[in-house]
């Protein structure tokens, strides 16, 4: 079965075909969740599940840190000499710089 001219513009001149044609023009542009919108609201998710995935992994780095520090007084002294320059009474501290 061939298509004509004529069966297309019959085809074209259906009002079902234009109502529903009409439609899907409105859902896909003008609504309020259009297309553009909602392609919009997927990347921003995505770039929000990546870094939700970030900060779970900062988080559970840090929780391992406070875990440590919690329990060896070794990894806290450590920490607290390296981090903050903390010193006991009786020594004397040289910062090198490196340039």
């Amino acid at each position: 079965m061939k298509f004509s001219k004529t069966t297309f513009l019959k085809f074209l001149k259906n009002k079902y075909f234009i109502i529903s044609f009409v439609f899907v023009l409105y859902i896909t542009l003008f609504s309020q969740n259009n297309l553009i919108e909602r392609l919009s609201e997927i990347h921003d998710l995505n770039k929000l599940e990546a870094q939700k995935e970030y900060y779970l992994k900062i988080i559970k780095e840090n929780t391992e840190k406070i875990r440590e520090l919690r329990t060896d007084k070794a990894n806290l002294e450590k920490f607290a000499r390296e981090e903050y320059l903390m010193k006991k009474n009786n020594e004397d501290i040289f910062v090198i710089v490196k340039k």
